[in-house]
């Protein structure tokens, strides 16, 4: 099977040529003592400690479901990305966004892709997220996922070269961009010499440019729009990205019992009296966020949400029922939609997949499970599925009687070989598997920071890089492309620092 490195150009890394984006940083490393790394990684935990950048980990052993506080593995080597390269995936970020809630916006209106036979009705209707309830609203710009997270790979091509793909869209409440901004700001505090020495593309002004998306969002009638962010509680496993985001963008952070609904209008309680919210970026799913209309025993919503927001009085970000656009089984349509929607060749490719629902599909995917990975449609943070060759006969056999006794429920796909990049572990430094989420701001326009949250898989050889299964990040670099600086790019990298 190839392999691709992200820093080297073959594996082992022993006398393994450095690719070109990566020289200047190798020859500041080069010069590093072990130890001088060593104490950096033990700052970095200790700093991370102290500010509370934890992470809940579920697993067996909590019935109650408060999960076990972590913290996520930061790792002190950057996965660097050169200009060009970014550009390219940027185009293709924005045009698969764009697609998408162009999906999202027919879907809940004319339904020309199920029109068209596209896609099958069922598979849309049937949905466990779609909700009939959004039927005919409409929603500002058009735009259902105001904060999208793509979840991208990059796997040897035939020639062994690198080639980007898109592993999954989140666009419901996608997390992880609060590490985004804290690895920078640690490697700045670690490392200054590095920010001197390249050229690093910012991303300290996303809050800025997420406080901008929701304000454009806010209904039509309003000067000075009331953002707030609605978080489930201190018992979420995101909690402290609730917490930061709120902070960063000067915005209040409330819980359910803060919301109340009069005469379709939502406020919120202030020690002040009630004041009327405009903007509401949600971090709690659509099941919970009104018991009016979904979970009657939901504490974690406001009742009447939902006639306030029909009624055009408040927007919710991201829009209630978007989870049918990045549904598992939904996924493999997703070239087609770039193509039925905007008349154009996907950018970014799908990593290709085997819907069991087809019954060719089902066979191969039974018959070749031991070389597949294969999805849960619904599930998430690696939970639900199965690396066909890390798997024992006992677990493979298990799996193959779920799947047939529902086959419309999961999807199979290649076990790609995803990218490693050179990460300093307990032994020095080794090859991890990597991906990468970048942050997509739809509003009036589609904006993103330049990079996004490298995620890595720690354990030797795992390809599964979820915070929720032992996985760490590193800081992303997009290397502006040598130019002469102008005025005020140059002031952008210093305000950064």
């Amino acid at each position: 099977m190839h392999k691709f490195d992200e820093m080297y150009e073959q594996l082992p890394y022993a006398g393994a040529a450095i690719r070109q984006h990566y020289k200047r940083y190798d020859q500041w490393l080069a010069k590093q003592p072990g130890e001088v790394m060593r104490s950096r990684r033990e700052e970095a935990e200790m700093i991370f400690r102290r500010v509370g950048i934890t992470f809940a980990v579920y697993g067996a052993k909590d019935e109650d479901g408060s999960g076990t506080e972590r913290l996520i593995p930061f790792d002190l080597l950057p996965r660097i990305i050169p200009a060009h390269e970014w550009e390219s995936m940027e185009k293709g970020l924005v045009q698969r966004v764009t697609a998408l809630n162009r999906f999202l916006h027919d879907v809940y209106h004319d339904q020309e892709i199920i029109k068209a036979g596209i896609i099958p009705a069922e598979q849309i209707l049937n949905n466990a997220q779609f909700r009939p309830e959004m039927m005919g609203v409409n929603v500002p710009h058009n735009v259902y996922s105001n904060i999208s997270g793509i979840d991208i790979v990059r796997a040897p091509d035939a020639q062994g070269n690198g080639e980007y793909y898109v592993l999954e869209d989140n666009l419901r409440v996608p997390s992880g961009v609060s590490y985004m901004l804290e690895n920078r700001k640690m490697m700045m505090r670690l490392f200054p010499e590095l920010f001197n020495q390249n050229r690093i593309a910012p991303v300290a002004h996303y809050p800025d440019l997420l406080l901008e998306t929701l304000r454009a969002s806010a209904p039509a009638a309003t000067a000075e729009p009331t953002v707030v962010v609605l978080t489930p509680g201190m018992y979420n496993s995101a909690y402290f990205e609730h917490a930061f985001l709120a902070q960063q963008m000067g915005v209040e952070l409330v819980e359910g019992q803060d919301l109340f609904v009069k005469d379709n209008f939502v406020y919120m309680r202030t020690t002040r009296g009630p004041r009327r919210v405009d903007v509401i970026y949600r971090r709690v799913d659509d099941d919970f966020l009104d018991p009016e209309v979904f979970r009657p025993t939901s504490t974690l919503g406001c009742a009447g949400l939902m006639r306030a927001y029909r009624e055009g009085n408040v927007v919710i970000c991201n829009a209630v029922g978007t989870g049918v656009a990045d549904d598992k089984s939904i996924y493999p349509y997703v070239p087609k939609m770039v193509e039925f929607y905007l008349g154009e060749q996907p950018i970014l490719k799908n990593v290709p997949t085997y819907m069991c629902r087809n019954k060719d599909e089902l066979q191969y995917t039974l018959d070749n499970m031991k070389d597949l990975v294969v999805k849960e449609v619904h599930g998430a943070g690696g939970y639900g599925m199965l690396i066909g060759p890390a798997a024992t006969q006992a677990e493979i056999e298990d799996f193959k009687k779920a799947v047939i006794a529902k086959p419309d429920g999961y999807i199979a796909q290649p076990t790609l070989s995803l990218s490693t990049s050179p990460t300093f572990v307990d032994a020095g430094i080794a090859p991890r598997h990597i991906d990468l989420r970048p942050f997509v701001l739809s509003g009036s326009e589609v904006q993103m920071v330049p990079g996004g949250l490298t995620r890595v898989a720690l354990k030797e050889g795992s390809l599964v890089v979820n915070s929720s299964q032992g996985g760490g990040t590193k800081d992303t670099w997009i290397l502006e492309a040598d130019r002469t600086p102008k005025p005020k790019a140059a002031t952008q990298s210093q305000s950064q620092s």
